[in-house]
C-alpha cells in the first residue's frame, strides 16, 4: 500500500510546491511562468491528480449555477466541513449523480440525458424526484383525500403498433392537499437504459382516483422545469459504484496489528536511516513519527470553478523517526518491530529502520459539476492520513 500511494503523494507534493511559486493565488494555475522542468513536473502532477479523481480532464466551467438542494444536503450528511467521510456506511456505492429533466413537457413526461454515466458503473438505485404542488384553493377533488400516482417507463413502439407501450415502475398513494418532494424508485428503467442501445429514456406520470379514474393534471400538479423555479425541477438521482477498489490500510484491530513483541531496552545505533526523519531546531534530535498538516487547496490548483465543496482538504502527511526500541505510541507492526531489532543488532547489512507512514486512511467526498452541468457527489478512498505509525 505504501508503494502504491507514493506516486500520488509525490505528484501531490510536487503540484503544491509548483503552485506555491505562483505570484498570486487569484491567477489560474496555468497562467504563471515556469521553466521547462517545472512545466513538465506540473503537467505530470496535474495528470496524476486527475487520475486519482477518476478523470482525464477537468470538467468545463459553465459559470455559477446553483446545485440542487438535495445534493447539497446529501453532501453535508456524508461529509464533514473538510469533506472527510463521517461514516462510510451512510452512502450507497461511491457515486451519486443528479440529472434535470431535458424534455420540459407539460404532459408530465420526463427525459434524462445519461451520457455521462460510464458503462462500467454499477447502477445500485435510481430515484425520480418530483415536487408536488399544493392544489389551488378554488379547486376541488370530488371529496377524495388521496390519489394514486404511478410512474411508467415509456417503451419503444413497434412499427406495426402505433400505441405507446409502457411499463409500471412505481405507484403509491399521496395526500391530495400535500406539497413537497416525492421520491419514486425507478431502478429497473435506468438499468435497461444503460444496457439497451437506443432507449428513449422517457418516463410518464399518471394520477388516478382511488376508483381508478384518471385525474385532471390541472388538479394534481407537479412542478416542471418550464414554469417553476429551478429548485423544484424534476430530477433523476442515481446511486452507483464505479468499481474503483480501495487499498485502505488495515486498522489496528484487524490483520497485522500493532506489535505485541517485547521491547528491548537497548541503546539506539549511531547510524540510522534519514528517511522521513525530522530534526528539532534546538538540539538536532530526531522528532518521533507523527502526523503533520498537508492542506490541498483546490483554488490554488485551479479547480475552484467546477468544484462546489469542499474548497480544499487536509490530507496530512507522516514525518519523523522510528528509533529502537519502538514503543506502542508509534503504532508499530510486528514486522516493523522485527526490522527495528535486526537493524539495532546489525544482524543483516543494509537493513534500515522502519519508516514513518500512514497506517490509517480516510476517504473524502467531492461535490462538483461535470461537463454536462450535472452535479455529482463522489467518494474517494485513501485520501487523508488518519494516523501515522512505524512500518
Amino acid at each position: 500500500m505504501v508503494s502504491a500511494m507514493r506516486p500520488f503523494l509525490i505528484s501531490l507534493c510536487a503540484l503544491l510546491c509548483v503552485a506555491a511559486a505562483r505570484p498570486s493565488p487569484r491567477h489560474p494555475f496555468n497562467d504563471f511562468p515556469a521553466d521547462a522542468e517545472s512545466e513538465e513536473v506540473r503537467s505530470a502532477a496535474i495528470k496524476r491528480l486527475l487520475e486519482v479523481f477518476g478523470m482525464e480532464d477537468p470538467p468545463a466551467v459553465h459559470g455559477h449555477k446553483q446545485p440542487p438542494q438535495y445534493m447539497l444536503d446529501l453532501y453535508n450528511t456524508v461529509a464533514d466541513v473538510d469533506g472527510v467521510t463521517r461514516d462510510p456506511s451512510l452512502l450507497e456505492g461511491n457515486t451519486v449523480r443528479s440529472f434535470y429533466d431535458r424534455l420540459r413537457s407539460e404532459q408530465v413526461e420526463f427525459r434524462f440525458n445519461l451520457s455521462s454515466v460510464a458503462k462500467t458503473e454499477k447502477i445500485l438505485t435510481a430515484e425520480l424526484h418530483l415536487f408536488k404542488l399544493r392544489p389551488q384553493a378554488t379547486q376541488t377533488f370530488n371529496r377524495h383525500h388521496f390519489c394514486q400516482v404511478s410512474i411508467y417507463q415509456l417503451m419503444e413502439s413497434s412499427r406495426s403498433n402505433s400505441t405507446q407501450e409502457k411499463k409500471l415502475l412505481s405507484a403509491r398513494l399521496l395526500p391530495v392537499h400535500s406539497s413537497g418532494w416525492e421520491v419514486f424508485t425507478i431502478t429497473p428503467a435506468v438499468r435497461s437504459w444503460m444496457t439497451e442501445e437506443g432507449s428513449n429514456l422517457r418516463l410518464h406520470v399518471v394520477v388516478q382516483t382511488l376508483g381508478g379514474s384518471q385525474v385532471d393534471l390541472k388538479l394534481i400538479r407537479f412542478a416542471s422545469g418550464r414554469h417553476h423555479h429551478p429548485s423544484k425541477q424534476p430530477m433523476l438521482v442515481l446511486f452507483t459504484d464505479d468499481g474503483r477498489q480501495s487499498a485502505t490500510l488495515e486498522s489496528s484491530d484487524s490483520g497485522e496489528s500493532t506489535s505485541t513483541l517485547p521491547q528491548f531496552p537497548m541503546s539506539s545505533p549511531s547510524s540510522r536511516s534519514a528517511r522521513s526523519v525530522d530534526y528539532s531546531e534546538d538540539h538536532g534530535v530526531p522528532k518521533p513519527c507523527q502526523r503533520l498538516p498537508l492542506y490541498v487547496d483546490f483554488e490554488e490548483i485551479g479547480w475552484s470553478g467546477w468544484i462546489v465543496s469542499p474548497r480544499g482538504y487536509n490530507a496530512y502527511h507522516c514525518k519523523g523517526s522510528c528509533p529502537f526500541p519502538l514503543g506502542q505510541n508509534m503504532r508499530p507492526t510486528n514486522h516493523a518491530t522485527v526490522q527495528s531489532i535486526i537493524n539495532a543488532l546489525k544482524l543483516v547489512r543494509g537493513i534500515e529502520t522502519p519508516c514513518c507512514v500512514p497506517d490509517k486512511l480516510h476517504s473524502i467526498n467531492l461535490l462538483y459539476f461535470d461537463d454536462d452541468e450535472n452535479v455529482v457527489l463522489k467518494q474517494y478512498n485513501d485520501m487523508v492520513a488518519g494516523s501515522c505509525g512505524c512500518h
